[in-house]
């Protein structure tokens, strides 16, 4: 009788009786994450080539952000040779050729709309926008698979009616309104917290000014990606206690929380894992016009200055690297569910 055929016993499961073991969904997950990162690559570099060859149809002018109010009175000459001095002219493809060999010596170029070189910009900012998105996406994750979880399991019941209309409601207000309403409520009329920046005006930043000033936009921005991890953690969460493995715990005594953990849970929270991979765009977006809403000292208002002018260094280090975001979390998303779950271990 050959493996797979073998029944499981008592101290040997059956996926292991496969050579499923934890050891092996490891490394079948980081195989995944090899194939994965082959093929990111040059779809990075492709989606670079393309950023350059749609910035350059873009109907503003450069010079108007460079020289700002002095733009309409500046003489033809003195705006062709300000095209020459930044090289506004140039091919969007010598351009970007450029880019490309100052990026693989570790240059990523000046940012002409910022007065800085690129990387400083990103030090400088890239750490308010990291803090705030990863402190949301982390409360928005824990909240929804704690209320899935109990909505799922008492179905029916007034918290999973509660849940899932509030869910739903929220699914549909945009992330701004969200946060304009926090700035009403909130900030302008019980004056709780500031409303803007990340320090008071004048003032340093400290990490308990940063923290006081981070709660409305970390707010908003946890709001309005709740509702759909939630809805889909209670769906899954449905499902699971409807299958018949569920059904055969219960007749074995296992009830509640031990239930949930061991029976229901790992299998519900791999919806969720793929969910929170693909929508990181959706992520990236609301971050942004949150940050414009609250005055928040991170990427979005130099992705809006460097989208206008055409400061390319800048705006293709900044969408480079939400595409860079984009595929490492959904492979590490597919990856996680890959060395959680056995009955998917096959295919990577």
């Amino acid at each position: 009788m050959d493996a797979l055929s073998a029944p499981a016993t008592l101290d040997r499961p059956a996926v292991e009786s496969v050579g499923w073991t934890p050891r092996s969904r490891g490394r079948a997950a980081a195989r995944l994450l090899a194939v994965r990162t082959a093929v990111a690559v040059p779809l990075t570099v492709a989606i670079s080539a393309a950023m350059f060859a749609v910035a350059s149809l873009s109907p503003f002018d450069p010079l108007a952000a460079y020289l700002g109010a002095n733009y309409q009175f500046a003489t033809e000459s003195q705006r062709a040779a300000m095209r020459v001095a930044y090289d506004t002219e140039m091919p969007w493809y010598q351009a970007w050729w450029q880019w490309i060999g100052r990026l693989l010596h570790g240059d990523l170029g000046w940012s002409s709309t910022q007065s800085q070189p690129v990387s400083t910009v990103l030090a400088e900012r890239m750490p308010f926008t990291l803090g705030l998105s990863g402190a949301a996406l982390l409360t928005a994750t824990v909240v929804a698979l704690l209320l899935g979880c109990l909505a799922g399991m008492r179905r029916g019941g007034g918290l999973d009616r509660v849940c899932t209309g509030l869910s739903v409601a929220l699914a549909a207000v945009p992330p701004f309104v969200v946060s304009l309403m926090l700035v009403i409520v909130v900030a302008v009329s019980l004056r709780w917290l500031p409303v803007s920046g990340a320090a008071a005006p004048g003032a340093d930043y400290t990490p308990a000014g940063v923290v006081q000033h981070a709660i409305l936009p970390w707010l908003a921005l946890s709001v309005s990606m709740v509702p759909w991890l939630l809805l889909t953690t209670r769906a899954a969460v449905v499902e699971s206690v409807d299958s018949d493995a569920v059904r055969g715990a219960r007749s074995r005594g296992v009830h509640g929380w031990a239930l949930l953990r061991g029976h229901i849970a790992p299998v519900s929270v791999l919806p969720t894992l793929a969910l929170l991979g693909t929508r990181l765009p959706e992520l990236i977006a609301g971050a942004a016009i949150v940050e414009t809403v609250f005055g928040w000292p991170g990427m979005a208002a130099v992705l809006v200055e460097s989208a206008a002018a055409l400061d390319f260094p800048l705006l293709a280090a900044l969408t480079v690297g939400a595409a860079a975001a984009v595929l490492a979390g959904s492979a590490l998303s597919d990856a996680a569910a890959v060395a959680i779950d056995p009955r998917i271990a096959m295919v990577a």
